[in-house]
């Protein structure tokens, strides 16, 4: 059976406790660290904006990177996957 490790993660301002594989905690790291760095590169090259706007853009970036260069994704699927991100950062923070 799977070992479930609670981590705490921040992705962009928000603060968020997930339960992952103990075998994935350094890929998933490595992933969250990924993500901001480029919210911050997003932050940095188009001011002006939110932070949802930043993670939905870094959210497209990532799938597009994610294709190895072709770039066939379900439309309607991230787009669900999309206006499901924007609910969670909508509701209000509760620490």
């Amino acid at each position: 059976m799977q070992e479930l490790i609670p981590i705490n993660i921040v992705v962009g301002d928000r603060n968020y406790r997930v339960r992952i594989d103990a075998r994935d905690e350094e890929k998933v790291r490595l992933l969250i660290r990924k993500i901001n760095d480029q919210l911050l590169d997003f932050k940095t090259k188009f001011a002006g904006k939110d932070m949802q706007d930043y993670v939905a853009m870094v959210l497209l970036w990532f799938v597009t990177e994610q294709q190895d260069g072709q770039l066939n994704p379900d439309l309607a699927q991230v787009t669900e996957r999309l206006d499901a991100l924007e609910a969670l950062l909508d509701q209000p923070f509760k620490p």
